[in-house]
């Protein structure tokens, strides 16, 4: 039983930093010290921790932890969550009124809302009894997906209403739409960490935002900086009655203590929404996000739903889109960027030139076949564009002011950096580096072997991947096992704490599991998800060396351009002295070959188990093992867990939380008892079938 004064405390808790949490992320104008803030989270979690049947989806504690999805649920949304139709200049906008004035009575007189229109991802938020339930994608304007999860995460969103005291009671169903975005500067910041960690960098903000909140894991999302702003009540029930024009629901959203723009203006008249449509088109890079435009609507509900719909689009709003940002320059010269997957990308090298207030002196070419089709000449005087404000693109040459000196640019045979001859793959616009030798990769490689996803080796991003092979201490991800500290410590910022620091991550990497290094060795399409598949189905590293395109093929999940990619990689000998240089270093270039055992068979079958502390074998190669022999492996222990495998050092609260369910510990020799499998009882032992190396 939980004492009522818990309960109590628990509810106060909430309610306290849901307040805070609304001063601080939509007021910007916190009450209390970061400190003090701390202490109520802190003092929460605890009794949440000895009281898990208190824990609610509400509370500010579950913004981040659900598990991760295997793929997106689809949410059909109350009403249509519509587009907009696009309006480039006032006289668009003026044929606009116009249009929607001839299906209104006689003598209507309306008036406007004007709001930015932010470059995001547009999300649909689901409120029962004031507490949010669920949350989904646009879709396709009828059917999204649940990202409710990854929306949790977002400090600006509301997990219960009201936060504050004095907003309004919040109705029995409330459906809100709003837009995620990151601002510039957020996502500025978020790509530069992103290269030095050598993960995927984005194009823009709004391809950031997007793929932030479709990540299966939730977690991933919650290091995101998104950002929210709603504007739009899409369904209601209950009493009172909802607003009934636009300015009234933008103030309504507020007082529930929903983040709104502060960049909202209402206007009696179209002409003079207009001209606060071109005052923004002049000042956007003041706007601390993304937008392509300010969007004009009709500021009462009732007259813009009967106004209606013209194919996905409402006839009771218009996009007022801001100029596309172009201007016209000399291209000096066409160069070439090698990536980490050894990709070739063109880029130009052009005349200096402000566009937005930028000076912009280079820009993307895509591809090479981009060049041909847009007939791209070195010299030529070509159009420039900040492809969503952001990157700079080519968009094409100005063929009437062509001399007659400019020179068609041909692609390169050989690789700019290492002299290697490319492959151009015929069914692919991309021309290949290959050589995982290849200098202008190299650093990328380095920082990528060494990523979460793949080796995990913390104290080694790009930073120091460059500092390695700057030195000529790496030549390939094979040198690194062969790294001494006298090395190290001639590098430019490293002392005997952080040279040690970096020789352990390294070291405890060996323990990474087959298809970890799989991922990490970077062959081309070959992820996460594709190097599990091929470890799963051939093993060992020799195994898959030795498998024709053919045998690739025959594997599900696996086609043609992975077979092809997989089966060159392995016949270079560069690439042949890196899993040498690795099977030396004793880094696992096998997994566990047990198959799956048949339900009725299994040890396992029905068991559920939580891992804590540290055992013999890397915790995600026992859960495979586990799993292989019927069980299931979960992260936190419930009533429904069977039990808990307990190593060195364990985890406090799984031990605690055991404890107080009565669930059953056991150490990993009764583990393998309830196997069965003599193997496992041997570390050491030499099976072929289940070496490690």
């Amino acid at each position: 039983m939980v004492p009522e004064e818990v309960r109590k405390r628990v509810e106060e808790l909430r309610q306290e930093i849901h307040y805070h949490n609304y001063r601080y992320y939509v007021l910007n104008a916190p009450v209390i010290s970061d400190a003090e803030y701390d202490a109520l989270m802190r003092e929460l979690r605890e009794l949440e921790e000895r009281y898990p049947e208190l824990v609610t989806p509400d509370s500010p504690t579950q913004r981040v932890g659900a598990p991760p999805a295997e793929e997106f649920a689809r949410v059909r949304h109350p009403a249509p969550i519509l587009s907009l139709d696009n309006a480039f200049g006032p006289d668009e906008a003026r044929a606009w009124l116009e249009r929607i004035s001839k299906l209104l009575p006689p003598g209507t007189r309306l008036d406007f809302v004007v709001e930015p229109k932010i470059d995001g991802l547009s999300v649909v938020l689901h409120y029962r009894d004031g507490v949010f339930v669920q949350g989904a994608t646009r879709g396709d304007g009828e059917v999204g997906e649940d990202i409710t999860a990854n929306l949790r995460t977002l400090r600006q969103l509301p997990l219960r209403i009201p936060v504050h005291p004095d907003g309004p009671t919040p109705p029995p169903y409330l459906v809100v739409r709003g837009e995620a975005f990151m601002t510039v500067r957020d996502f500025e910041a978020f790509n530069r960490r992103q290269a030095e960690r050598g993960e995927k960098t984005f194009a823009n903000p709004r391809n950031a935002a997007a793929g932030s909140l479709r990540q299966l894991d939730p977690n991933v999302t919650a290091q995101r900086p998104l950002s929210l702003l709603c504007y739009q009540v899409v369904a209601y029930e209950g009493e009172p009655a909802p607003p009934t024009t636009q300015w009234e629901v933008l103030q309504y959203l507020r007082d529930l203590g929903f983040p709104v723009t502060e960049h909202a203006a209402h206007f009696d008249n179209l002409e003079d929404a207009v001209a606060y449509c071109e005052e923004w088109a002049q000042k956007r890079d003041t706007l601390p996000y993304e937008a392509d435009g300010m969007v004009i609507k009709v500021n009462d509900l009732r007259v813009a739903a009967d106004l209606g719909i013209v194919g996905r689009a409402p006839r009771g709003a218009i996009a007022y889109k801001f100029p596309a940002r172009e201007v016209t320059t000399k291209l000096l010269e066409i160069r070439v960027n090698v990536g980490r997957t050894g990709v070739l990308t063109p880029y130009a090298v052009l005349e200096p030139v402000q566009i937005g207030g930028v000076t912009v002196s280079k820009a993307t070419l895509h591809n090479f076949d981009y060049i041909a089709e847009k007939d791209i000449r070195v010299g030529d005087r070509v159009i420039v564009k900040r492809a969503g404000d952001v990157i700079p693109q080519i968009v094409g040459p100005v063929v009437d002011a062509r001399t007659g000196a400019e020179q068609p640019y041909r692609p390169p045979d050989r690789c700019p950096a290492c002299g290697e001859p490319v492959v151009h793959p015929p069914d692919e616009v991309a021309v290949y580096c290959v050589n995982a030798a290849c200098p202008a990769q190299l650093v990328r490689r380095v920082a990528y072997f060494a990523s979460r996803g793949a080796m995990d080796i913390e104290t080694l991003g790009e930073k120091t991947a460059k500092l390695l092979v700057d030195h000529h201490l790496v030549e390939d991800v094979g040198d690194l096992y062969y790294l001494k500290k006298e090395d190290l410590l001639q590098l430019e910022g490293f002392a005997e704490k952080k040279a040690e620091n970096l020789l352990a991550g390294i070291e405890a990497s060996k323990e990474r599991p087959f298809h970890r290094v799989l991922t990490g060795l970077g062959i081309r399409y070959v992820g996460g998800i594709v190097a599990e598949i091929l470890a799963r189905h051939f093993g060992s590293v020799d195994a898959l060396a030795a498998a024709t395109v053919e045998d690739l093929q025959a594997v599900e999940g696996i086609g043609p351009r992975i077979a092809e990619a997989v089966v060159d990689w392995f016949h270079r000998p560069r690439h042949q002295q890196i899993i040498d240089k690795l099977r030396r270093a004793g880094v696992h270039l096998s997994t566990v070959r047990a198959q799956f055992i048949a339900p009725e068979a299994a040890p396992l079958q029905g068991l559920t188990f939580v891992i804590t502390g540290t055992l013999s074998r890397p915790r995600e190669e026992i859960a495979e093992i586990i799993e292989r022999y019927g069980g299931r492996v979960t992260s936190s222990v419930s009533r429904k867990t069977d039990y808990l495998i307990v190593g060195e050092n364990p985890g406090g609260t799984k031990y605690r939380r055991a404890q107080e369910l009565g669930v059953p510990m056991i150490d990993e020799a009764r583990l393998w008892e309830m196997i069965g499998d003599e193997v496992f009882h041997h570390r050491g032992a030499e099976n072929a079938e289940f070496s490690q190396k």
